[in-house]
């Protein structure tokens, strides 16, 4: 697809908690006029998120002064509703901050949400029908924006929002289990590319390199057991515990190739059991060359077998795929001595 995820239910009860709190705290005492600008307690209503960009007004009328801008998929609370327009408190921030970007002190204070009237047009409220097929709807097509390069630039953050707010704010949705897995997905894959671009990506040990975000895949695997997502996410988990480089080093195929083969045993039938088992085939046709140049002839032909078996299983198993067809290259190579890993010089 492309390019933590589930707290975000938490985050909204916070959010409208503080809400309550700094309105009811800055009310005015009875006959005394109010400051200019000052928000009004919000009143109980529906949580709501817009499909596009959405202006905020003082009033319900675009000729009036623009408070602020909405991004697709914020959180909002829907106050009041007058003809075609919707009087809300809105989390504007332009990015959500991740647990482990917050800083040590202050972490606790949350920005009010600011109060406006925006045209009801390409707003979401929980209270819609189909509410939730509409922001998947959306949410995969900002998606799949998000891979053309023409796209726009905060395509995969406005669809991972949506994602999230489908979560929230239909809780019982037969589609909660994929949007929640598809907005922590976006999280790694953004995470992932972002470490990819740094000098310590090529650090050979895992921990030298930037880890991405577990929180919301681990989550997914909790809250959603034995499932297809589940099986999606604990693939992705294993990017954490990849080398960067191998540099000529047999510990990293080594545990590499335990870590995948390990998946696709717990994972048997999974929607990424067959790139698991490729994985080990590569790694330990990779093997093969490191052993012998170490002069290690037996590990080299005791791993050259295991090789080709899990190639024969993946042919089995899983004949129609790429996986299958790229284990079968190997083990060509492997039979012809071609090298896997490294140079060919012959």
């Amino acid at each position: 697809m492309i390019l933590s995820v589930l707290k975000s239910t938490n985050r909204l009860n916070r959010f409208l908690v503080v809400a309550l709190a700094l309105c009811c705290a800055a009310m005015p005492a009875m006959g005394q006029k109010k400051p200019k600008n000052q928000l009004e307690k919000p009143m109980a209503g529906p949580r709501a998120t817009p499909l596009r960009v959405t202006t905020l007004y003082v009033s319900p009328d675009t000729t009036t002064q623009k408070v602020d801008r909405v991004q697709i998929g914020r959180e909002m609370v829907v106050s009041e509703k007058s003809g075609a327009w919707l009087r809300v408190y809105a989390n504007t921030d332009i990015e959500e901050m991740q647990d482990k970007d917050a800083p040590e002190f202050g972490r606790d204070e949350t920005p009010p949400p600011i109060s406006g009237w925006m045209q009801a047009k390409g707003v979401v409220i929980e209270t819609n029908p189909n509410g939730d097929q509409i922001l998947m709807g959306e949410a995969a097509n900002q998606e799949a924006l998000a891979a053309d390069p023409k796209g726009p630039i905060n395509a995969a953050q406005s669809a991972r929002l949506l994602y999230r707010r489908l979560t929230e704010m239909y809780p019982n949705s037969p589609l909660v289990p994929e949007a929640a897995w598809r907005s922590a997905d976006i999280q790694w894959q953004i995470q992932k590319h972002d470490a990819a671009s740094r000098p310590s990506a090529h650090e050979r040990d895992p921990y030298l390199r930037d880890q991405m975000d577990e929180d919301e895949l681990k989550k997914v695997i909790k809250t959603y057991p034995q499932t297809r997502q589940a099986a999606l996410a604990a693939y992705e988990l294993i990017d954490n515990k990849l080398c960067g480089d191998w540099q000529g080093s047999e510990k990293c195929p080594e545990k590499e190739a335990e870590y995948y083969e390990k998946y696709a045993a717990e994972f048997p039938d999974g929607p990424r059991t067959a790139q698991a088992l490729y994985q080990v085939v590569y790694r330990e046709a990779s093997l093969v060359d490191l052993y012998g140049a170490d002069g290690n002839e037996k590990k080299a032909d005791l791993t050259r077998t295991h090789a080709k078996e899990l190639a024969a299983r993946l042919k089995e198993k899983f004949p129609q795929t790429d996986s299958s067809w790229k284990a079968s290259a190997l083990v060509y190579k492997l039979d012809e001595g071609i090298p896997v890993y490294g140079i060919d010089l012959q």
